[in-house]
């Protein structure tokens, strides 16, 4: 039938089919415009692409580079770091005082910019891995144009375009189906159902069908495993569902991660700190010392600097990037720099089955042959393998198991290929694709038995008999054999006779009834079971369903889709450390439950729910029963989302896990979403935070275990740095209230440029190699920490108090001992005291730092028990701050721009006692600690 195309399309606009499922082939037909033998013509097809564009879901929209660099300014701490530069760049201005006044000035905006280039610079170094993986050849669609049939680019296709099928064929498009023979899809990215489901051209659907159950469409981001088919586009790109899931996902807000809100909450404190001792010590200097108003407000600058830890932000920075770099090494891609770490207070790990915690590949786990249950060992299509007897013994087939096998691999369309890389893969049904691994494994290989028993005819299976018969010659002289494979049930009923070891025998009601318990036997334990029969005919006969009728039953095959060998045993260890994973999933209750014992993920309180159940649930029933579920099955986008919202109601920290097109609002959702990189969608890897390149789910542990170890060492350097911090606050207010009269000729301890020195330069190099440390022993057998724990707990509170006073004792009396009593012992006589204080003090603090650097590897263990030069970045990370210490004390020139004198040699007999004192006191408390946490 030839429609009047141009007139329609030109004229009027062909109509959109919103619900092509509900009407029949001939009106979707009409409705588009188009013919169904020809095709459009390429006139047509132009003016369709230009008016609804190409047949893709369009790319996430860039964040400009100066948006993103500008975000790296959006921190508490580097406000007031540029408030501090400002008012050192008006001091400068005012005092005319040559370069030496814009020092200060130039290395705080110097570490500003450093840092938002290194944050910057990372993130891009994640973009571009993103987009190595995504980069690949278009894939091509077979058109009807012009009345021929063409291979074009998936992105040019339109609606209204007829489309040849094939199995195998990917699904770039909505398609109503027109015409099929035996059509399968694979829907399990979109549905999460592991089963290929069957498709009917000539069905007309309700309206409120639900996707699962619209078996006369084929959706974009599916494929074809059996049989063929022709159809006409009924949608393309974002007007897909695949597209309409994608266009949900722009509606979701990014959610700031744990180390985010951290270090907001961190960087906010020390501001009001900051502002409020800034405040007192200015009033004091000018009301009470009679301070000039320019020396209270270079102390107050100080006193700014030594409150903001400036190597923090850079520190951090580089310290996530290195972990991005090695998750990267290690498969997995993290798009965003601050999400490196939210995996290691991961609580909740909620996955996909299908493909992530199974391998997606149907696996013959089981045959019956009427009298006993043979296992079959090896997993997926790899062809290592070997039947096992009753009595647990290698089994070779013969007899009745010889022709069940023999018959699986004949009445059977699949083929498994050997790829490049090594793995195998399967072309056609992956029912059968299993089916045809059994034989390889029972040395029945496909093509051999092709060869020997080849087939003659047929009868393709379809969904209203459930079967399928396959008609072969070369079995017994004379003889053309039919098997029949099909649902158990409908099998049975079809079979007059069954097969044992003394040949064919009568159906009786006792051996109906053992076969009937075995396949219900296998059905408990949610596996997929497939009956065997056959039947003899004459030469010369034609293929009629009559010949499925009296057959003689063989046995039956029972198979899963197994899980995959790693998840077991990375579940183990997300047990041990306190998280708990979840399976989430399009399919069966009863297939995701079994899937779910094996794994080992059910406990005695774990409970499964389903779809519907869940559709019954309020919002506060859902987050009641999510503490105990751990399965959720026959679950639709919606439902995901919701059940990763009440995970996270109840202050979990929840990750979603997952590589279809319906994980994909979960995964965006999420705390922290985790996308397959080789079998996932490009809708999944847009809307996750990292991308595994392996598909492995046990490297979800290993970037756990990252994570936990790469907030430990945050936790490490934090403590490391606010101590000092602290200790500087402490030294400088405390001192600057002394009065001139006690202590003539007194003033602040530190200047700000020895300052920032020591916050940029030599506390920033160990920092960096406490960024480094190994993970310490025990690690992934602690629990999560608690969602709402702040970076800087109370543990951590009480330890940056204790070293900040212990700092304080050593830095006040390394700078008043040479201050009232000097006599040149610590430095010449001629050099004013002041000075020469304030360098003893600068030695003494930064010594005290490196040396406590080594006491800050662990939070709990001795650092000689973790061995104290170990980490052999921190002895090359202190190396060099003492030869920089020497450096700025003792080169002359360089010592005058960071007000240091160069120090006789006797003054570092008092200098290293009293920097030894916070490395002890920090490992005597971590004693005292430990000592009372064992009782």
């Amino acid at each position: 039938m030839l429609y009047n195309i141009s007139g329609y399309f030109l004229n009027k606009g062909y109509m959109d089919m919103e619900k092509p499922f509900a009407s029949s082939t001939e009106e979707v037909i009409k409705s588009l415009a188009t013919d169904p033998e020809k095709g459009l013509t390429s006139t047509e097809a132009g003016e369709r692409l230009g008016k609804y564009g190409p047949n893709s879901l369009g790319e996430e929209k860039k964040v400009p580079l100066w948006k993103k660099l500008l975000a790296q300014f959006a921190d508490a701490m580097v406000i007031i770091l540029i408030a501090a530069a400002c008012l050192s760049a008006f001091m400068a201005i005012k005092e005319n005082n040559g370069f030496e006044g814009w020092i200060d000035v130039i290395v705080i905006l110097a570490i500003v910019i450093l840092n938002a280039i290194l944050g910057v610079y990372q993130e891009g170094k994640a973009d571009q891995a993103l987009a190595a993986l995504k980069k690949m050849s278009s894939p091509q669609t077979k058109v009807i144009r012009n009345g021929e049939l063409v291979m074009i680019d998936s992105d040019r296709i339109v609606p209204g375009d007829i489309i040849s099928i094939d199995a195998g064929d990917a699904i770039s498009a909505d398609i109503r189906i027109l015409s099929s023979s035996s059509l399968k899809a694979e829907e399990a990215s979109l549905t999460g159902e592991s089963v290929p489901v069957d498709k009917d051209a000539d069905a007309v659907l309700e309206e409120d069908c639900s996707i699962g159950d619209r078996k006369n469409m084929l959706f974009m981001g599916t494929a074809v495993t059996y049989g063929r088919a022709r159809g006409v586009v009924t949608a393309t790109g974002k007007d897909t569902e695949l597209g309409k899931i994608a266009g949900r996902l722009s509606d979701m807000d990014d959610e700031a991660t744990p180390l985010q809100k951290g270090l907001n909450s961190l960087g906010k404190v020390l501001a009001v700190v900051c502002i409020i001792v800034c405040i007192i010590v200015f009033v004091v200097d000018v009301f009470v010392q009679k301070a000039g108003v320019t020396d209270a407000l270079m102390t107050a600058v100080s006193l700014a600097v030594a409150a903001i830890p400036e190597g923090l932000a850079a520190v951090v920075t580089i310290v996530l990037s290195i972990g991005m770099t090695k998750m990267a090494q290690n498969n997995a891609i993290v798009k965003r720099l601050l999400a490196v770490e939210t995996l290691g207070c991961v609580d909740v790990i909620c996955s996909d089955k299908t493909g992530t915690l199974t391998q997606n590949q149907m696996t013959v786990k089981v045959i019956y042959d009427g009298l006993h249950v043979y296992d079959v060992e090896g997993n997926g299509y790899a062809p290592e393998g070997r039947l096992m007897g009753p009595d647990g013994k290698v089994a070779q087939p013969k007899g009745v198991t010889e022709s069940l096998i023999r018959a699986a691999v004949l009445c059977n369309d699949a083929a498994i290929v050997k790829e490049q890389d090594g793995s195998y893969s399967c072309i056609g049904d992956p029912t059968e694709g299993a089916l045809t691994t059994l034989g390889s494994k029972t040395d029945m290989h496909r093509e051999e038995m092709m060869g020997r028993y080849p087939r003659v005819m047929e009868l393709p299976f379809d969904s209203d008999r459930k079967m399928m018969t396959t008609y072969h010659t070369g079995i017994e002289d004379g003889k053309i054999i039919s098997y029949t494979k099909g649902a158990p049930d409908i099998v049975f009923s079809r079979c007059a006779y069954y097969l044992d070891q003394s040949g064919e025998q009568p159906m009786t009601p006792e051996f109906l009834d053992r076969i009937s318990k075995q396949n219900h036997d296998f059905a408990c334990q949610a596996i997929r079971v497939l009956a065997f029969g056959y039947k003899r005919h004459d030469k010369g006969i034609e293929p009629d369903f009559e010949h499925e009728k009296d057959l003689v039953f063989i046995g039956l095959v029972g198979m899963i889709d197994p899980a995959r060998e790693e998840a077991k045993a990375a579940i183990a260890v997300c047990k041990e450390a306190g998280i708990r994973t979840v399976m989430i999933t399009g399919d069966f209750k009863d297939s995701a439950v079994a899937i779910a014992n094996n794994l080992e993920m059910m406990d005695n309180n774990a409970g499964a729910l389903s779809g519907s159940e869940l559709d019954k649930m309020t919002d506060e029933d859902l987050k009641v029963a999510c503490e105990t579920t751990n399965v959720y099955a026959r679950v639709s986008p919606e439902h995901k989302v919701k059940i990763v919202t009440a995970l996270k109601a109840n202050n979990h920290i929840a990750s979603m896990t997952g590589d279809g097109v319906n994980d994909a609002p979960a995964l965006k959702a999420a705390d922290i979403g985790v996308a397959m990189g080789i079998t996932g969608t490009d809708v999944a890897k847009n809307s996750a935070d990292m991308i595994l390149m392996d598909d492995n789910f046990a490297t979800i542990v290993k970037a756990v275990e990252q994570g936990r170890v790469i907030y430990s060492n945050i936790r490490k350097f934090v403590n490391f740095l606010l101590s000092c911090n602290v200790g500087e606050i402490l030294v400088i207010f405390l001192i600057s209230l002394i009065p001139n009269t006690v202590i003539p000729g007194i003033a602040a301890p530190l200047t700000a440029i020895q300052l920032l020195w020591l916050n940029l330069v030599t506390d920033s190099f160990p920092a960096l190699a406490l960024g480094r440390e190994k993970g310490e022993p025990g690690i992934m057998k602690m629990p999560p920490r608690p969602k709402g724990e702040p970076i800087i707990n109370r543990s951590m509170l009480v330890q940056i108090f204790v070293q900040a006073f212990a700092i304080f004792g050593c830095v006040a009396a390394a700078f008043l001992i040479p201050l009232t009593r000097n006599n040149g012992f610590f430095f010449s006589s001629d050099i004013e005291a002041l000075t020469g204080a304030r360098t003893v003090a600068f030695a003494t603090l930064i010594l005290a730092e490196l040396l406590r650097a080594y006491a800050s590897r662990s939070e709990r263990m001795s650092v000689f028990k973790l061995g104290l030069f170990t980490n052999k970045l921190m002895n090359m990370a202190v190396g060099l701050s003492l030869v920089m210490l020497v450096a700025v004390i003792y080169i002359p020139g360089v010592n005058k721009i960071f007000d240091n004198v160069a120090l006789n040699p006797a003054a570092w007999l008092v200098i290293i006692p009293l920097a030894l004192i916070p490395f002890t006191v920090s490992e005597v408390f971590k004693a005292i600690k430990g000592a009372a946490t064992a009782k």
